[in-house]
């Protein structure tokens, strides 16, 4: 190329012109796509520059040397039961994140899973000998059982939408509680559910430790992503995020809207039947409890937080939020790591500039101090009952946070007006919000001190929900979900 002198190069391109059929904005996302600076930055590029199949198998090797780094049962047990989150979060993003199917009754499949494999291997049905199939034998029964299942479900919901599935399915998952619990107890055991279950065998061997039961797992979570992901880019999965996005549309493009809608109750009652079945094996015994609405709360809160639509994010959020409820909620230390670290993490990611976060911080910690030295100039008594998580928390909150002798009427009162000042801080904006965030934090302090982390089960579900509220204000579709772009 010439260039006259005075005039500085420019590199020309060929002009290329519009391809037709094909959306220019669209095709060119990867050039406008923004990348961390630095070494985050080329890290960002290598891992999406790997295909699909070797992330697969990349987390697949990374998670089978899990057992060898510990010995401790405990934490292999906090492993197998994100693996059953995540299998389970896998399983409904088949009809939730793919489908649009709000199921409330996904935790039924799960039971029957569990039931049905308890059923048939153990000796509830005709004692003392009972059935005892092995696992190859029984696990492909329990899965076509799943999949009709699925069909009877879905056949009364396959024409309802919105809250009209939901209200249908959550009648379903509400009725297999009932019916285990009072229906045929001699053979559903009822309250007491079922016990001594066989483990898993099959070919002369069997599954008795925990490090077994995490290998399986980790095969079976990873074949049913293999699985769903040929599923999800084949022309069933372009149906299923068709009649998510508009059924109406689907269906005037020949798209079987029913029929397209009964194969994801039908393969999500599977995947869930499947992880049914090695909760059974691995727990030894299923009790109705073991499937009600608080478990289904939290497959879905896994599912949300990986991001509904896609197989890793189902898969990550459902080992994220077990790994955080059922390793850092064991003791009132760990507990109190989780609560403050999500405060403080969600402090750095939402507030801006830096200085009004160490104003906040700082205001917090003298708005504390003070508090608590006029209530104890006041009472002796509203102070005595001390913080109740342990450790270098305990001693750092000793005389910042206030705690009665006998919390528990108090720590009542203080949550109900915590809830109001969050409802409060969401309302307001400005400078009002950021004075009202300082004795938000504190009471939020005062109220985990004196109550919740003493009670576990209640904290559960309030970390979730914050957990939830956190991400749906920060990425509303997830850690490794895909935004949605409505079009007008």
């Amino acid at each position: 190329m010439t260039v006259e002198p005075g005039r500085s190069e420019v590199s020309a391109e060929p002009k290329q012109d519009p391809s037709i059929g094909v959306d220019e904005w669209v095709a060119r996302t990867t050039q406008r796509r923004e990348y961390a600076p630095g070494r985050r930055g080329d890290a960002q590029r290598l891992w999406e520059g790997l295909g699909w199949w070797p992330k697969l198998a990349t987390a697949a090797v990374f998670g089978a040397i899990v057992p060898f780094l510990t010995t401790n049962d405990f934490q292999l047990q906090v492993g197998i039961n994100a693996l059953l989150l995540a299998l389970l979060a896998l399983g409904l993003n088949i009809s939730v994140g793919w489908a649009g199917l709000l199921d409330l009754g996904y935790i039924a499949f799960y039971g029957f899973g569990a039931y049905s494999f308890a059923l048939l291997s153990s000796s509830q049905l005709h004692p003392p000998s009972g059935i005892h199939l092995a696992a190859y034998v029984s696990l492909p029964i329990i899965a076509v059982g799943a999949a009709c299942l699925g069909l009877i479900v879905g056949l009364p919901s396959r024409r309802l939408i919105g809250d009209y599935l939901a209200i249908l399915t959550l009648f379903f998952g509400e009725a297999f509680v009932e019916f285990t619990n009072n229906v045929a107890p001699s053979t559903l055991g009822g309250p007491n559910g079922i016990v001594s279950i066989d483990p898993i065998r099959g070919f002369g061997h069997q599954l008795t430790t925990n490090k077994g039961y995490f290998w399986f797992l980790l095969v079976l979570l990873v074949l049913t992503a293999a699985v769903l992901h040929l599923l999800d880019t084949s022309r069933t999965g372009r149906a299923w995020r068709a009649v998510r996005e508009d059924p109406l549309a689907a269906g005037m493009m020949t798209i079987p809207v029913n029929r397209v809608k009964l194969m994801a109750f039908s393969f999500g009652a599977v995947v869930a039947a499947l992880a049914g079945t090695v909760f059974a094996a691995q727990q030894v015994n299923v009790f109705p409890t073991d499937f009600d609405t608080p478990f289904l709360i939290l497959i879905y809160a896994a599912l949300i937080l990986g991001g509904a639509g896609s197989i890793g994010g189902a898969i990550l959020g459902g080992l994220l939020l077990s790994v955080m409820l059922d390793g850092f909620l064991r003791s009132p230390t760990e507990a109190g790591y989780l609560f403050y670290g999500v405060i403080l993490i969600t402090l750095i990611v939402r507030m801006r500039p830096w200085r009004k976060l160490v104003a906040v911080l700082a205001a917090t910690v003298v708005f504390g101090f003070v508090v608590h030295a006029i209530v104890e100039a006041i009472s002796k008594t509203a102070v005595a009952g001390g913080p109740q998580s342990s450790g270098w928390i305990a001693d750092a909150v000793h005389n910042w946070v206030v705690v009665p002798s006998n919390p528990t009427t108090a720590g009542n009162i203080g949550f109900v007006v915590l809830l109001c000042l969050v409802i409060a801080l969401i309302q307001v904006k400005g400078r009002v919000r950021t004075v009202l965030l300082v004795p938000t934090l504190y009471l939020a302090a005062c109220v985990w001190e004196g109550v919740l982390v003493a009670q576990p089960s209640i904290t559960r579900q309030i970390l979730i929900g914050a957990i939830l509220i956190v991400m749906m204000n920060a990425r509303p579709q997830g850690l490794l979900g895909s935004k949605r772009v409505e079009v007008v």
